[in-house]
């Protein structure tokens, strides 16, 4: 069955096709017949309770520099699409929040993925916050004293802000760094959320693992290893993929998440575990699909599909 599909997303012509795993969703759902659409955030209009995009019909190959096809814009009623993906990448921001209250007014008769109102109730460093037994010890707060009081206890430690992403804006400070103060005072200047402190696991020289779960169930792993005199493993912050397998303690951690994530309609999930931990849950737009794929000989993108249409056919009652 053929289905018309909305990548709800970011520039089409500025992704890099060797990594980005929208272009692989893309990719997978032109192979199975599936008509695609493309569509910035901003191209969202709400009139009463109907919602409409700027829409152009899309192709994709795996070509650099023409990876892409669009056709002409038109505005269309989302409504009349079979499924739409949520898939921009953060900033978690006023404008990410409204674009998931614009999209819930085409739920249950689209399928919308990952489920708009649990991508919003669910930020990745503070969703990981309901698994307490699984996470490091962790601080979120604005108060210095509290943070101060942190550090005594954990010694080395992690700051970053409560809604950055890519690994942007991750300090770890060493008991004798005399900077948390300047950096504590430079976040309130930035943001005015509270920052999330986290006791410094030193497994992350062993890797950062991202685990991919596709509805609710482990699909495949990458460790990100950090550079040389880098505290980051992202890949946005040069971190380098590494062929994993999942340990019993990170299959002990799907299997504690998994029926929530599937519960919540929370489809496509990357998850970061360092050493034992639980550090964060991805849901607003999670990557990993073409680096596990070129390290394992996999297909996520397949797997991923075959639970969207699984999804499309019971929201239909079949």
């Amino acid at each position: 069955m053929s289905l018309a599909v909305a990548f709800q997303m970011d520039p089409i012509e500025s992704i890099n096709i060797d990594t980005d795993s929208s272009f692989m969703m893309a990719l997978e759902a032109q192979k199975r017949g599936h008509t695609l659409y493309h569509y910035h955030p901003r191209d969202l209009s709400l009139t009463g309770n109907v919602l409409t995009a700027r829409v152009r019909e899309m192709t994709v190959v795996r070509q650099k520099g023409a990876h892409y096809t669009l056709g002409e814009p038109r505005v269309v009623d989302l409504s009349t699409m079979d499924v739409v993906l949520m898939r921009q990448d953060p900033p978690f921001d006023m404008a990410y929040i409204t674009a998931t209250h614009m999209l819930e007014h085409i739920q249950p008769k689209v399928l919308v993925l990952n489920d708009p109102a649990e991508v919003r109730n669910a930020p990745e460093k503070l969703f990981v916050t309901h698994f307490p037994d699984l996470m490091p010890p962790t601080l979120i707060t604005s108060d210095k004293q509290a943070v101060l009081e942190f550090r005594a206890l954990h010694k080395d430690i992690i700051v970053k802000p409560l809604f950055g992403n890519g690994g942007a804006g991750v300090f770890h400070l060493k008991p004798d760094d005399e900077n948390l103060g300047s950096l504590l005072e430079l976040f309130t200047q930035l943001y005015r959320e509270p920052v999330i402190v986290q006791k410094y696991l030193a497994d992350i020289r062993q890797g950062d693992k991202r685990i991919i779960l596709i509805d609710g169930e482990p699909a495949g792993a990458v460790s990100r290893m950090p550079q040389e005199g880098e505290a980051r493993a992202n890949f946005h912050a040069g971190g380098s993929a590494k062929k994993t397998e999942l340990t019993p303690r990170e299959q002990e951690i799907c299997k504690a998440i998994g029926p929530v994530l599937r519960e919540k309609g929370l489809v496509f999930v990357g998850i970061d575990v360092i050493g034992d931990y639980l550090t964060e849950i991805n849901v607003t737009s999670p990557t990993g699909i073409q680096e596990i794929n070129r390290l394992d000989g996999s297909a996520l993108e397949a797997t991923l599909w075959d639970a969207i249409e699984r999804r499309h056919r019971e929201s239909k009652g079949n």
